[in-house]
């Protein structure tokens, strides 16, 4: 009797456990639809419309980096190397203001808030063990934000990454760092995101796109000079990657 009685339950918990692990049906399952390829017949282009400086690097001349370590490197003085090596765009050009108040840096008070140059990061971006320096830097007069990234190679400051926009948040997550910038249309932003390429040795933008942010305000954006856009052709030499203008010119493309 008492092995009657195990047997008993031993079948009733297999058929238990069974009852609980079986497969439950769903429901039907929509179709797949393959995607539709347009003008099949079009002549695909060999080069980019647009050329936005996804690989371009440039070294920083005139600044060392004491002992290898880029900490010691001063970011006031990389922004006053690039300002120094672009003087139609800030001696007499659209950044004018920033010029000026690069001779606030340094100082306390309120003379010292004024200097365009912000608080710099570290973060090893480059994967190779060392620190990193991400930097930013008012372009004014207007409300455009400058961010750079370097690195250093060979003993020198190697600038790596290089953009500008209406920026409303910067962020460094892993080895990118991702920018938030207003949209025209309300309740949404762009979002981009420069990732580190090994095979490249420079940031890619490797993400471009429109999120949604809630209701909100419709939000112009300014373009670099304060008034119309500008083609990407008249974005300043070694300003890197995209910049507001540029970007504003490929949407006309494809976004």
């Amino acid at each position: 009797m008492l092995v009657a009685a195990v047997a008993v339950l031993l079948a009733s918990a297999a058929v238990g456990c069974g009852d609980a692990g079986e497969l439950q049906g769903a429901g039907s399952t929509p179709t797949a639809i393959s995607p539709d390829k347009l003008w099949p017949d079009l002549t695909p282009a060999s080069s980019p419309a647009f050329d936005i400086g996804e690989v371009d690097t440039e070294v920083v001349k005139g600044v060392t980096v004491p002992g290898g370590n880029i900490r010691r490197v001063d970011p006031v003085a990389v922004v006053r190397r690039e300002i120094a090596a672009h003087p139609g765009d800030y001696a007499k050009g659209p950044y004018a203001e920033t010029a000026r108040r690069m001779a606030d840096c340094g100082h306390s008070g309120a003379r010292g808030r004024r200097c365009p140059v912000l608080k710099a990061y570290y973060r090893d971006l480059t994967g190779d063990g060392h620190a990193d320096l991400t930097l930013g830097f008012r372009q004014l007069p207007g409300n455009l934000t400058a961010v750079r990234v370097y690195t250093v190679r060979d003993g020198g400051l190697v600038q790596v990454m290089a953009y500008e926009d209406a920026v409303s948040g910067v962020e460094l997550a892993g080895r990118s760092v991702i920018i938030r910038a207003p949209s025209e249309v309300a309740g949404y932003e762009y979002r981009l995101q420069w990732t580190w390429d090994q095979q490249q040795r420079a940031m890619l933008l490797t993400h471009d796109e429109m999120l949604r942010t809630g209701s909100r305000k419709h939000s112009p954006r300014p373009s670099a000079s304060g008034s119309a856009p500008v083609t990407p052709s008249a974005s300043p030499p070694g300003s890197g990657p995209a910049s507001a203008t540029s970007r504003a010119s490929s949407s006309a493309s494809g976004r």
